[in-house]
């Protein structure tokens, strides 16, 4: 017997064997159809009996394997069903001559047969036979199971009359020798009537009275006739036989104590062997009764009242100290392999259901080693495949991965003509459990690695390769991205390349992308994101740049408020929008606008990363990705990648994570499934559109910025007291109209007291305009006039006058008094240091704010602003250095007299009403005259007694000032020009 039968478990020593074959032609799907049926009926209650007969079935059995019947019963094939079909009547006598064949190649153990005839109608089928059943079709066969039912109790009838017939002592006849096949040229020519020889015979025989007993039903009696058999062959020295006895006194121990069996998955089997008698009626049932029926150490939980009955029963330690006992002795027999190898498996499946693990892999390990001979690689790869499902079954994982890995390697060994790459990607794919290892990359992203990282790699490799010999170059992507995203930390920088290069290389002929790879046998393969290729650590939705940035109308603000809760305080409701918040940046994006996000990557390789058609995945609103394509440097660091894209509605939208392309493998990154990748929140809201506007000047851009938040800054540089005209160009770049337009200014960065109003303009003009349709400008004048106090040089300022009234002697005074030291007359003005302190040079900085709005978003309540700045260099124009005042021919008027000094660099030209001209050349000061009339500052308006009393004094004596101020210049009209710089004309304020 060469071809072991590793399904074979303890209780099959108590069942008969049938053989189910086909006669002549028969369609394989009906034939398993029938034999499903027959294989049904695996057990059957005796009648007039509490015994039942258990049934194995077999559909191919090789005749050299019933040639050990003597040995062991369980091995005899005894009963034969033959399936055919069959057309014309005239095919009957071949059909038979057939069937009488097949029944010739069992004929030594035979005890019945039935022939199934499908299709056969006429005389003959109306034929009443008890071997030969007659259906009409495979459809029209209702009492298959029936007729299987008394072909089985026909085998019972003959088994009992054998059994009856060799347990009977004859002392008078001769016992035979039974033998196995390789022993029968050992006997020729022993001495037939030595006590040695008797003794053998005897110790046989009784372990086949036994085997018969086991078969019958009869367990009580089998287990004496074991012992007695045992007892008899220990003394003779009859090793083989006397394993094959221990075996059966372990094998009817095994069925008193696990009723249920051990085969698992193979069949139930009786509660008890006290079972009543229509209890057998029953097929087996479902998998794993066993587990309901035992305790924690795997023994039947009550026993108790059959021990008496069972007092040769072997104690569940026992049944294991035999197997080991009988094993041993199958050893030392050459020819008995497939017998050892068969009760190695027999024992681990009780050591299973013991829960002895340990033990259990030693006789699998004893398994290993036997030797069976010149096996054929098919039996190779049965072999291991078994070993693996029984290292399977004692919770081996590993080592059960290990012989599924070595029976895949089996299939493609260089002996097989035709290598069976399906198989092996098969069993393949069986042992990634054993090593900690599942194709799902999501696995790999909780926690700590699970498993040997060298074996996986291996093993992701031979997927890989079986794959690519299979033919299907996207199960070689699919693997090999999985390798490289899950192993990435495992891998050397040699093999980074090595992986990279050949991932290209597949890619090249099959892309891979994010779909999901069904197998023929329904095993789905997830999509593998590159998630590592670039790593991700931070995500960071942008804001919008200030001049793009949406507004809400003041007014409109607290119209979104949800008002459904009638109730002032609601818990739930609160806890909702705290959610809302964590989850929700408190800026907007807008429709139609580019908007950014900002990752923070990482590049692991030790190489530059490509990484081509990078892009967001968003859901909420319709969104349009503009990918980039991007190089890391290799081991890079933390470098910053910003994503870019249109929202093309309005709404709430989620950035969900990225897409990449790298090595031709197109990844969907999401981010829930990157571990410590830190994020500001991912939802925004996305506001209806709005319109866009550009500005230009007239005047250059300046380097200075006032604040963050402008778009551009202008700067010039003036004289005091000079204006400048400054033309904003704006131009509607949107694709919405502008319909409303509003600007405002506000003086930033100074300390300086400015007079008079620094910028106007006049808006009419422009609002005119309005709608501004996409494309179109329109342009608006700004006036830049810069009034300064340059009184803060004290050292050439000097009160000239003792009459009380102070004249600082700068171009705009300042709205407080100066009470200045006298100066020497020694003193020359146009020294050198004098000219340095005149040139102080004063800035002003200022912000035009233009408000606009338009579209369905102003519909909204939204806005936007541009700013402008405006940065201005003031220099000091006319100094006054001497105030004084002579009286006149008439009473009402009197002569001003005014030393005036030039601290410019240019020749300047100083007027006055009803005067000639003052040239003043760079750094000269000369006295102007001029007649005007006195000052009444008592006509001048007066608070009333109630404002004054609420208003600070001080705010009251600067208005006081100002207002005696407008009256003197009104008066005075003092004005003066730059003759090189065709200045038309520049104002002089005194006060």
């Amino acid at each position: 017997m060469s071809v072991p039968d590793y399904l074979q478990c303890a209780e099959d020593h108590q069942t008969v064997l049938v053989v189910v074959q086909p006669v002549g032609i028969v369609p394989e799907d009906q034939f398993f159809k029938i034999y499903k049926r027959i294989a049904s009926v695996s057990q059957v209650s005796i009648r007039d009996s509490q015994r039942l007969l258990y049934i194995r079935y077999r559909h191919h059995y090789l005749p050299e394997n019933n040639e050990w019947g003597d040995f062991q019963t369980h091995r005899k094939v005894v009963g034969l069903i033959s399936i055919t079909t069959c057309g014309p009547a005239k095919e009957w006598p071949q059909t038979a001559e057939r069937f009488h064949g097949q029944k010739e190649v069992y004929s030594s153990t035979l005890y019945d047969s039935r022939l199934l005839v499908f299709g056969l109608q006429g005389e003959i089928a109306e034929q009443q036979r008890t071997d030969v059943a007659f259906y009409p079709s495979f459809e029209d066969c209702s009492d298959v199971e029936k007729r299987v039912e008394d072909f089985v109790e026909s085998i019972f009838i003959v088994l009992e009359s054998k059994r009856l017939d060799r347990a009977t002592d004859k002392s008078g006849d001769k016992i035979p020798l039974l033998c196995v096949p390789f022993e029968k040229k050992d006997f020729v020519g022993l001495d037939t009537d030595s006590r040695h020889y008797k003794k053998r015979c005897q110790g046989r025989m009784r372990k086949h009275v036994g085997d018969l007993c086991l078969q019958a039903g009869m367990l009580q009696d089998a287990l004496v006739h074991y012992h007695m058999a045992v007892e008899l062959l220990r003394g003779v020295n009859d090793f083989l036989w006397l394993g094959a006895a221990l075996e059966g006194l372990c094998s009817a121990s095994v069925i008193f104590h696990y009723p249920g069996g051990t085969a698992g998955k193979t069949a139930g089997r009786k509660p008890s062997i006290s079972q009543p008698a229509d209890a057998g009626k029953r097929h087996r049932p479902g998998e794993h009764m066993i587990l309901g029926a035992l305790t924690a150490n795997g023994i039947s939980a009550d026993t108790s009242t059959e021990i008496g009955r069972a007092k040769n029963c072997l104690s569940p330690e026992d049944i294991i100290e035999k197997y080991k006992e009988a094993i041993s002795y199958y050893g030392k027999y050459k020819n008995a392999g497939v017998i050892e190898l068969e009760a190695c498996v027999k024992a681990v499946r009780v050591l299973a259901i013991q829960k002895r693990a340990r033990e259990a892999s030693e006789f699998l390990q004893n398994a290993v080693y036997i030797n069976l001979g010149q096996l054929s690689e098919e039996e190779k790869i049965q072999r291991y495949s078994i070993l693996s499902e029984l290292y399977e079954l004692i919770g081996f994982h590993r080592k059960s991965a290990f012989f599924k890995r070595v029976a895949a390697m089996q299939c493609v060994a260089p002996t097989i003509p035709e290598p069976g790459w399906r198989a092996c990607y098969k069993l393949l794919l069986e042992t990634l459990p054993g090593y900690s290892l599942s194709l799902d990359p999501k696995d790999f992203s909780k926690g700590t690695h699970r498993g040997w990282a060298a074996v996986q790699m291996r093993l992701l490799h031979e997927l890989v390769y079986a794959s690519r010999r299979m033919g299907n170059p996207g199960l070689s992507v699919r693997h090999l991205s999985f390798l490289l995203q899950t192993m990435l930390d495992f891998l050397s920088d040699q093999e980074k390349k090595e992986v990279t290069q050949s991932l290209e290389n597949y890619t090249s002929k099959c892309p891979g992308g994010m779909e999901v790879i069904t197998l023929p046998d329904g095993l789905k393969l997830p999509p593998v994101p590159f998630t590592k290729l670039p790593i991700v650590r931070s995500v960071k939705l942008l804001n919008l740049p200030v001049s793009l940035r949406p507004h809400k109308v003041k007014g409109l603000l607290g119209q979104n408020m949800s008002t459904a809760s009638p109730f002032i305080y609601s818990p739930i409701i609160m806890h909702n929008r705290g959610e809302e918040r964590c989850k929700k940046i408190d800026f907007q994006w807008v429709q139609g606008d580019v908007c950014e996000v900002q990752l923070m990557v990482y590049n692991p390789m030790p190489y530059e990363l490509r990484v081509e058609n990078m892009g967001l995945l968003t859901s909420g609103v319709e969104f349009e990705s503009l990918p980039a394509a991007l190089s890391l440097p290799a081991e890079s660091g933390l470098y910053p990648v910003t994503l870019v894209g249109v929202p093309r509605t309005a709404g709430n939208i989620t950035v969900n994570g990225y897409h990449t392309s790298v090595f031709g493998v197109t990844s969907d990154c999401l981010l829930e499934g990157l571990a410590g990748v830190k994020s500001s929140g991912c939802l925004v809201e996305v506001i209806p559109s709005l319109p866009r506007l550009q500005l230009s000047t007239s005047l250059p851009r300046s380097e200075h910025h006032l604040m963050k938040e402008l778009s551009s800054t202008v700067s010039v540089q003036l004289f005091n007291g000079e204006t400048q005209q400054l033309t904003i160009t704006l131009e509607n770049i949107g694709s919405e109209q502008i319909e409303t337009l509003e600007l405002t200014s506000k003086i930033v960065n100074t300390k300086e007291k400015v007079f008079g109003e620094f910028l106007s303009w006049e808006l009419e003009e422009a609002s005119s305009h309005l709608p501004l349709k996409p494309g179109q400008a329109v342009t608006l004048a700004v006036s830049i006039k810069v009034k300064l106090d340059f009184s803060g040089q004290e050292s050439l300022l000097q009160d000239l006058n003792d009459d009380g009234i102070s004249v600082t002697g700068l171009p705009i005074s300042s709205p407080l008094r100066q009470v200045l030291k006298p100066r020497s007359e020694t003193k020359p003005v146009s020294s050198e240091s004098g000219k340095a302190e005149y040139s102080h040079v004063k800035t002003l900085e200022a912000v035009l704010n233009f408000k606009y709005s338009g579209g369905p978003g102003k519909v909204e309540g939204y806005y936007r602003e541009l700013s402008l700045g405006v940065h201005v260099d003031v220099e000091p124009s006319v100094f006054f250095t001497r105030v004084s005042t002579l009286p006149a021919t008439s009473t009402r008027q009197c002569h001003l007299l005014l030393d005036i000094f030039n601290p410019t660099e240019h020749e300047l030209t100083v007027s006055a009403k009803n005067n000639q001209d003052l040239v003043l050349h760079a750094s000269e000061c000369q006295r102007m005259a001029i007649q005007v009339d006195k000052f009444d500052f008592e006509s001048l308006p007066q608070p009333d007694q109630e404002t004054a009393r609420f208003t600070n004094p001080k705010q009251l004596e600067e208005e006081r000032q100002h207002a005696q101020g407008c009256q003197i210049n009104s008066k005075l009209g003092i004005c003066w020009s730059i003759i090189s710089f065709q200045c038309a004309c520049c104002s002089v304020t005194m006060k």
